[in-house]
């Protein structure tokens, strides 16, 4: 047996997972993102203890416990460098703090997208795939690449930062303090807003009914919504957002060639409404006209697939 923990600016979500990618048993408690890395680490190591005794197991069972965590980490020295979404999480070694409740067990860390993208690519859309990026469309836009089955991060550990390529010159200023980033353009957030300005220009649009004339009620649905009831101001949304997602989409697969791209996060939940338009601009806009092409898919796991490759990220070492 093996325990995932995503360790999440909102939620720690713990999992104890099987030798065949199976989530035994999985439990939640909010991380509390003010308090102190002992406090969240306490609950972190109260979590294993719990999925792992409540599924009729001891820790003694347990071989590894691998840890998928927001910001830098330093893979070889199990430490989180820097995490800008968990205050006191800088220079966080988690292997030495994991240790002072489960003395000798081994520990793996890596950042929580790329852990995310390794489920996929055992157990998920990219299953069988020896290269794959998985993007997720969140309040940001989030992404891991797999080369050759390993997790690719850069000499660094901060590679992959795939919603900070820019993708419309002197664009729309990005939380980053760059301009035009994928980020503000494709992720939920970003969905949100352009459907805020847009609806301005359409008095009869039946998205103000909809949200009731309150902006505020705005969600990565409501475009969606709309204009699968043929509303012409959610369509003109839907169509401008996946444009701006095929861009990205479309530089990532000219640069790296994945056997698979994987859509997550909750807009991947609109399906082939995303993917068949999606898929169309690629094909038209990638350098490659050849087969076997990439694949654009949705994700699978949802917030398993954190679970399952950071409980598997001994695989990696």
């Amino acid at each position: 047996m093996y325990i995932g923990v995503d360790l999440g600016g909102i939620n720690i979500a713990v999992g104890l997972v099987d030798d065949n990618y199976n989530i035994i048993n999985k439990s939640s408690v909010p991380t509390g993102r003010t308090r102190s890395f002992e406090a969240i680490m306490k609950d972190m190591a109260d979590l294993c203890q719990k999925v792992t005794e409540d599924a009729g197991y001891k820790m003694s069972d347990v071989k590894c416990i691998g840890i998928g965590a927001p910001g830098t980490p330093d893979v070889n020295g199990k430490r989180v460098i820097y995490a800008n979404n968990l205050d006191s999480f800088t220079n966080v070694n988690l292997e030495s703090e994991i240790q002072k409740y489960f003395k000798d067990m081994p520990v793996f860390v890596e950042n929580d997208a790329n852990a995310a993208a390794y489920g996929e690519l055992l157990a998920g859309a990219a299953k069988d795939c020896s290269s794959a990026v998985i993007i997720t469309l969140g309040t940001g836009v989030g992404g891991g690449v797999i080369i050759d089955g390993k997790i690719f991060s850069g000499f660094n550990n901060a590679g992959s930062e795939l919603g900070h390529m820019v993708i419309v010159k002197d664009g729309v200023e990005c939380t980053c303090g760059r301009k035009g980033c994928f980020e503000v353009y494709s992720s939920a957030t970003a969905l949100i807003r352009q459907t805020a300005e847009i609806i301005a220009d359409y008095p009869d649009s039946i998205i103000h009914e909809m949200i009731e004339k309150n902006s505020s009620k705005i969600s990565g649905k409501t475009a969606f919504i709309a204009a699968k009831q043929g509303d012409e101001a959610g369509k003109k949304i839907v169509n401008q957002f996946i444009e701006y997602l095929g861009v990205g989409v479309s530089n990532i697969i000219n640069l790296l060639q994945p056997q698979v791209v994987v859509i997550g996060g909750g807009i991947s939940k609109e399906g082939e409404n995303l993917l068949v338009p999606l898929r169309e601009y690629v094909i038209e806009n990638i350098y490659t006209r050849q087969d076997p092409r990439t694949q654009v898919l949705a994700a699978e796991l949802g917030n398993d697939a954190g679970i399952i490759g950071a409980a598997m990220l001994w695989k990696q070492s």
